[in-house]
């Protein structure tokens, strides 16, 4: 079994903290004639961490991503990959030539050591969702039967083209879950249409849903509701839908927003829906991809839609026999996806946008379950904001 987690430091994309700057290990192939060779020496921060195999055996390869922006491709030279796992959750194995993974995901592939046995061969990560501005992050698969330092003879695989969204469809629809998996309930209880807009609050870009900007509290919200401290957030509920003549193909007709900390309040073991709605950005004919994450929860992806979502049409095409159990779910441009989870787990959780920077101007929501049951909340957690006040008014009685 190996490990690979990848990740991007300004212009390098790392594979297992090692990354090229300002070289390539595949230089001779490449187009771009101002990248020299990487020449590393043994021991070198930077050199790549090489994956070392035996010839005809079948290896478990785990895959993560940390990076904070990118989206990534990543292929094997002259290997098929067999993907069995998605985010901690078993699927129908499927196989493919490459496999597309967004920030906050996490995968395992099965990779048969077939291949001439007296080569190496390229482990290739390159840049999807957006124009890349980094080479590909390149690391090599050697047979143990082969020298190390010898480099493959032909040219890495080719990352594909960055905004082709309807390849990265493509992949997301071939995962389905693995014979035996739990199947979502039949019906939700609760749903939210979230909106996700690029907007403006005092002429700086923000992201928003439903029109609310997220920005959190000085005070954690687990001490807020656990201690019933009113002043720690604004206890009015977010909009739990939007405008639906809303034209999500054109920028915003009324670009300006608000911000807001008010949190999605259930009740303990429903089934909720979450849809969430992509639009266009503020400027120009555009919309981005985006990787939603929620924390304390894997939930089921119903599924996936172009254009505006439907009501009461759109529900008749969600795969409720086996759809993937994830934890992260991706959003594609000028398009819609359905989510459903079980409100199993007390606490409050983020569900945002796993490109960091996104999250930071706003692009996430807050849920919040089974208030009634949250047991003891560790004092470590609370030693900010209005807590920090509790929790020392407390200690002095």
């Amino acid at each position: 079994m190996h490990h690979i987690c990848f990740d991007e430091k300004l212009k390098s994309i790392l594979i297992n903290g090692r990354g090229q700057f300002n070289c390539s290990l595949a230089a001779q192939f490449s187009n771009n004639t101002s990248l020299p060779m990487c020449t590393f020496k043994e021991g070198d921060q930077c050199a790549p961490q090489i994956l070392h195999v035996e010839p005809n055996k079948t290896y478990r390869i785990r895959l993560s991503s940390t990076t904070a922006l990118a989206s990534l491709n990543l292929a094997v030279q002259g290997h098929k990959l067999v993907v069995v796992e998605a985010d901690g959750n078993y699927i129908t194995p499927f196989t493919t030539d490459d496999i597309d993974i967004y920030s906050g995901e996490s995968y395992s592939v099965l990779l048969t050591t077939d291949q001439d046995p007296s080569q190496n061969y390229y482990i290739s990560v390159g840049v999807r969702g957006r124009k890349p501005n980094t080479t590909q992050a390149l690391t090599i698969l050697n047979y143990v039967t082969a020298p190390a330092s010898k480099l493959p003879s032909s040219p890495p695989p080719v990352t594909p083209r960055w905004d082709d969204f309807e390849r990265s469809k493509n992949f997301s629809k071939k995962i389905f879950s693995a014979m035996g998996s739990p199947s979502p309930p039949k019906k939700y209880r609760k749903r939210l249409i979230l909106l996700n807009t690029q907007n403006l609050i005092d002429g700086y870009t923000k992201w928003a849903i439903n029109n609310v900007s997220l920005v959190t509290p000085a005070t954690p919200y687990l001490g807020s509701v656990k201690y019933n401290l009113k002043l720690g957030f604004n206890r009015k509920s977010p909009p739990r839908s939007y405008r639906m003549d809303y034209d999500i193909m054109n920028p915003p007709p009324f670009p300006n927003t608000t911000t807001g900390n008010g949190i999605y309040v259930f009740p303990f073991n429903v089934t909720v829906d979450v849809i969430i709605q992509n639009a266009n950005v503020l400027k120009g004919i555009v919309s981005e991809i985006h990787p939603w994450h929620l924390h304390g929860h894997d939930f089921w992806v119903l599924g996936y839609g172009d254009g505006k979502f439907k009501p009461g049409i759109d529900e008749k095409t969600y795969n409720l026999k086996n759809p993937p159990l994830r934890n992260t779910a991706i959003l594609y441009p000028y398009g819609w996806t359905a989510i459903r989870f079980v409100t199993d787990n007390p606490g409050v959780w983020f569900f945002h946008c796993h490109i960091e920077p996104h999250l930071h101007m706003g692009m996430g929501v807050v849920f919040a379950e089974g208030l009634n049951r949250i047991g003891k909340v560790p004092d470590e957690a609370l030693g900010c904001g209005l807590t920090k006040q509790f929790l020392m008014n407390r200690n002095r009685n």
